[in-house]
């Protein structure tokens, strides 16, 4: 069963927009995320993209033919030799000289320089900031299954771009953590409600309801463990007073104390029902509630004054 990290990027990697502003966000989220650059022959340059989700690759590959110009681009898969582990998935840019275009218009190359540190040229517009984060979580984010803890994050091996995304977060309002991780910097939201809506802007839909689905889950069940527990304290309460009950009715029984007829049918009662509680003896009895506990105090005050005698 894929996780449900796999679910959301493969939601993610099937939508398409028809801006080529916002591809080209989500592009370069992509390849911050996960790619690094090459050099060829002549200074010319490349990409190598990884990742281990076939999806993401396909979207990878996809963008990269319409935003990318003419430039090659090649895919391989190399598989893995544990089991139940992921393949990893490999798309390259050939380097070549119209690749320099492309990292221009992604932001990576300035005045013929590497630029990788930030890319808020690109974030001008709240579409392309979306498309921005939608293509971040798919290149190196994760997120837990509802049903367990609240938990997304955006992992990166770049303080920079890891800054940038933890700003990005907190400008559009997210309770947003930044910590580092080994050798990794990671960007975290742990409320359920920040994840939902994260979830909600990237436009993972189908995610979202199945979010709602297991919080609800989630949500009645805690109710229902509470009012177990509500009434497995009670019931334990109601079991530990007749059990005090009948000590005293059985102290006063083995010192043959007389008792006036309303105590003594409440004591007979208490011997017969050592189970019940006191709203059920007090129907029993026809008396009320207040009544009933009111005997039952006569009754222990007599059986604390057998033990000061």
């Amino acid at each position: 069963m894929p996780s449900f990290a796999t679910e959301v990027k493969n939601e993610l990697a099937r939508l398409n927009y028809e801006q080529s502003c916002c591809r080209t966000a989500e592009l370069a989220a992509l390849l911050r995320m996960g790619a690094t650059i090459t050099f060829g022959l002549r200074r010319t340059f490349g990409l190598n993209f990884t990742t281990k989700n076939a999806a993401v690759a396909r979207k990878t590959l996809q963008l990269l033919k319409s935003e990318g110009g003419d430039i090659r681009t090649e895919i391989t898969v190399r598989r893995s030799r544990q089991l139940n582990k992921n393949n990893n998935y490999t798309v390259r840019v050939v380097p070549s000289p119209n690749v320099a275009e492309l990292l221009e218009k992604l932001g990576f190359l300035q005045d013929d320089s590497l630029n990788m540190t930030t890319d808020m040229a690109l974030l001008r517009k709240a579409c392309c900031r979306v498309a921005y984060l939608r293509g971040a979580f798919q290149g190196g984010g994760s997120v837990n299954r509802p049903e367990a803890s609240y938990h997304l994050e955006l992992v990166t091996g770049s303080y920079g771009l890891g800054n940038l995304l933890n700003t990005l977060l907190k400008r559009m309002g997210f309770p947003v953590g930044f910590t580092d991780r080994k050798e990794d910097y990671v960007v975290y939201l742990k409320e359920g409600d920040a994840v939902m809506d994260f979830l909600a802007m990237i436009q993972a839909d189908e995610a979202v309801e199945a979010f709602e689905v297991a919080r609800n889950v989630k949500e009645v069940r805690e109710q229902v463990n509470r009012l177990v527990n509500c009434e497995t304290a009670n019931l334990q309460k109601t079991v530990d007073a007749a059990g005090r009950q009948l000590e005293y009715i059985k102290r006063l029984q083995e010192a043959a104390v007389k008792l006036p007829a309303k105590l003594r049918a409440t004591a007979e009662l208490r011997l017969k029902h050592p189970d019940a509680s006191l709203t059920e003896l007090a129907d029993m009895l026809g008396v009320s509630k207040s009544g009933m506990n009111h005997r039952m105090r006569k009754l222990r005050e007599l059986a604390e004054e057998l033990s000061q005698e």
